[in-house]
C-alpha cells in the first residue's frame, strides 16, 4: 500500500520508515517539517540503498497545513502520524508550539482523512502515536489503555488532546483510527535535548550532565528498534477505535541510566550534578502492554544491550550530534540549564 508516513524524518519516525520499507512491499511518502529536531540525513541509509529507494519519497511540509495534508492524505491508503513536538522541556518554554502541531496537526489529519472518504468512500487507516506521559504518574502498579488520563506537562496535555480527537473521530465519522502510546523510547539518532543523549554527548565533551532532583524518577526504557516494529503490528494488525501500549518492561531510575553512561564511557561520576527539578515533574510512568501482547508483539531488546549500542551509537556519529548543537541549541541550552546547574550540588 502506499503509506503517508507524516514526520517521518525525526527520531522514532525515521526508525520506522526504515523497518517499513525492509519488512513490508510498500510505498512511502515522508512529510516532514524538518524543525530542528528532524533531519534529512536520518533518512540517508535509506535513500542510499537501491533497493529501497525509489519505494520512498520526500516531501517537506507542515501537518498543520491543510494545503498540504489533504491532498496526500487523499492519495494514501495509510497514514502513521509522528509528527509532534515531543520534548517536555521545550513544551514548558513554549507551549504555544507544541499545541499548534501536537493539537491541531491531529485535527487536520482528521478533518482530511474524513474528507477523503467522503469524497471517494474509500476508508483509509490513521495510527496516532502517541505516549505513556498521557496517563500522569504511575505512583503504584501501571496504566492500562482505559486509564483517566491526567497529563501534568504542556507536552503531555497537548498528546491527551491530539489522542481524545481520535478517538473523537472514530466515535463520531466511523474512522478507521488506532493509537499507540509508546514508553520512554532511546536509541540511536535521538536529538540530544533528551536525557540519554544529552547525557551521553555531555559526557563525551566532559561536560556536567544535569540531573533532575535526585535522580530516582523512572521509566520503563523501550528500545527504537521495538518501538518501531510494535507500531506496525498495531498499523497491520489493530482493532479501529482502539488504543494499544507499547511497554518494553525494562524499568530503571534516571539516576541508574546516568551510572551506565558513565561506566560505558569511562567517565567520573563527578561530571553528573543534581540541579533544580523542572515543574510537575512524573516521578513514575509504568504501563500494561497485554493489549498489543495479544496481536503476537513483544520487545526485543534488552536495556543493557540496547543502552551499548546507543552509546557506541553516539561515539562513531559525533558529526551527527554535534551537527544538532549550534546556535539554537547553545542558546536553548543556557536557557534550560544555566541557572541550573549554576546552583547545582554534587549528586
Amino acid at each position: 500500500m502506499k503509506l503517508l508516513v507524516c514526520g517521518g524524518a525525526g527520531f522514532i519516525g525515521s526508525r520506522f520508515v526504515e523497518y517499513r520499507l525492509a519488512s513490508s512491499a510498500d510505498d512511502l511518502i515522508v512529510l516532514d517539517k524538518l524543525t530542528y529536531a528532524g533531519g534529512r540525513d536520518n533518512l540517508a541509509a535509506v535513500e542510499a540503498d537501491a533497493k529501497l529507494a525509489g519505494r520512498l519519497t520526500f516531501i517537506r511540509g507542515d501537518i498543520a497545513d491543510p494545503d498540504v495534508v489533504t491532498s496526500l492524505v487523499k492519495d494514501a491508503d495509510a497514514i502513521v502520524d509522528f509528527a509532534a513536538e515531543t520534548h517536555v522541556d521545550r513544551s514548558i518554554l513554549d507551549p504555544g508550539a507544541t499545541a499548534r502541531t501536537n493539537v491541531m496537526g491531529v485535527q487536520v489529519l482528521l478533518h482530511a482523512l474524513h474528507s477523503a472518504f467522503i469524497s471517494d468512500g474509500r476508508m483509509r487507516r490513521m495510527v496516532q502515536v502517541s505516549t505513556d506521559e498521557v496517563y500522569g504518574p504511575a505512583v503504584s502498579g501501571a496504566h492500562a489503555e482505559d486509564a483517566r488520563l491526567a497529563p501534568r506537562s504542556p507536552y503531555a496535555a497537548t498528546k491527551a488532546a491530539g489522542d481524545l480527537l481520535v478517538l473523537a473521530a472514530h466515535l463520531t465519522y466511523g474512522l478507521d483510527v488506532v493509537i499507540t502510546r509508546g514508553a520512554n523510547t532511546y536509541g540511536p539518532r535521538q536529538h540530544p535535548e533528551k536525557l540519554v543523549p544529552l547525557f551521553i554527548t555531555n559526557a563525551l565533551k566532559d561536560r556536567q550532565m544535569p540531573l533532575y532532583g535526585d535522580g530516582q524518577q523512572r521509566r520503563d526504557w523501550l528500545h527504537v528498534d521495538d518501538h518501531a516494529s510494535a507500531i506496525s503490528r498495531v498499523l497491520d494488525a489493530g482493532d479501529a477505535g482502539s488504543v494499544y501500549n507499547i511497554v518494553a518492561g525494562q524499568e530503571r531510575a534516571n539516576r541508574d541510566v546516568a551510572r551506565g553512561i558513565l561506566e560505558r564511557l569511562g567517565k567520573p561520576w563527578s561530571l553528573v550534578r543534581q540541579v533544580a527539578d523542572r515543574p510537575a515533574h512524573d516521578q513514575r510512568y509504568a504501563m500494561v502492554g497485554e493489549r498489543l501482547a495479544s496481536l503476537g508483539w513483544r520487545p526485543l531488546t534488552a536495556f543493557e544491550a540496547g543502552l551499548d549500542a546507543t552509546v557506541a551509537w553516539y561515539r562513531a556519529n559525533e558529526d551527527w550530534w554535534r551537527r544538532r548543537q549550534g546556535r539554537e541549541w547553545d542558546r536553548y541550552y543556557e536557557r534550560q540549564y544555566g541557572h541550573r546547574l549554576a546552583s547545582g550540588v554534587e549528586a
